[in-house]
């Protein structure tokens, strides 16, 4: 059952990126815009992934959904580490919340602020590109989920790290390359065999490629089963930082 304690980790998880909202909410979206501006005008007439739909078009969902996962990652492992180095995670740990609720206002936090940015990187793009929507169901399933998965891994991480450069580290060397390296930029059918078969291990590709169905219908997986790994990856990860924060792992000396 959900205590009055868990609205207000949530409440304060919400606080914290929204105070800095340029910084949480609007850089991103800048960012976005510059990955798009770049690549349109460098590939735009020159390269067509999908039948009928502008390469700038196919771009779109694949930065949304980058912007979607690395924001939530960012704010459930920024949190917990800025807790932890400063030691006021001690005030959250004394208090009378569940693992399941420490796990579930994180988690939720980094969902909000997933999706909020994923919505401001379309407004903001829906201004200069003709972007259709096949599905809307599965833009907001995919884009939950992608960002459920990632707050997930964003605990993980702040719970294992001992510091910031811990957490840099795993930022630079996990979730960069796996965001990049997941069809963000390109179908996977362009790459030669071999990178083809590596990146359907990459489950940040699944969660991409079914996004990007439900704007265009046409994908490089079938999208039910993008649906179903990213569903699993989700499961996976939960059980992990539930079991982390349930023992207490570096986080009750």
């Amino acid at each position: 059952m959900i205590s009055g304690g868990f609205y207000t980790l949530f409440y304060k998880e919400l606080l914290r990126f929204t105070k800095v909202g340029w910084q949480t909410l609007a850089a991103p979206i800048v960012t976005a815009l510059l990955y798009l501006l770049v690549f349109a005008h460098v590939f735009e007439g020159r390269l067509q992934v999908f039948e009928g739909v502008s390469y700038t078009a196919f771009l779109v969902p694949g930065l949304m959904m980058m912007s979607i996962i690395q924001n939530a990652f960012a704010n459930s492992s920024s949190s917990l580490i800025q807790s932890k180095v400063t030691g006021n995670i001690v005030f959250v740990l004394l208090a009378p919340l569940s693992s399941f609720e420490f796990f579930f206002a994180f988690v939720l936090a980094a969902v909000v602020r997933g999706m909020a940015v994923g919505a401001g990187v379309y407004f903001a793009v829906i201004l200069f590109v003709s972007l259709p929507t096949h599905n809307p169901l599965f833009v907001v399933t995919f884009a939950m989920f992608g960002s459920a998965v990632l707050g997930a891994l964003g605990l993980i991480a702040g719970v294992w790290a001992d510091k910031f450069d811990h957490l840099g580290a795993f930022q630079n060397f996990v979730i960069v390359p796996l965001s990049f390296l997941s069809g963000v930029f390109y179908s996977i059918h362009s790459l030669p065999t071999f990178w083809q078969q590596l990146s359907r291990f990459n489950p940040f590709f699944y969660m991409i490629d079914g996004f990007r169905y439900g704007f265009f219908g046409a994908s490089d997986a079938s999208p039910m089963t993008s649906l179903a790994i990213v569903i699993l990856f989700f499961l996976t990860l939960s059980g992990l930082s539930l079991l982390m924060l349930k023992r207490g792992y570096k986080l009750r000396n």
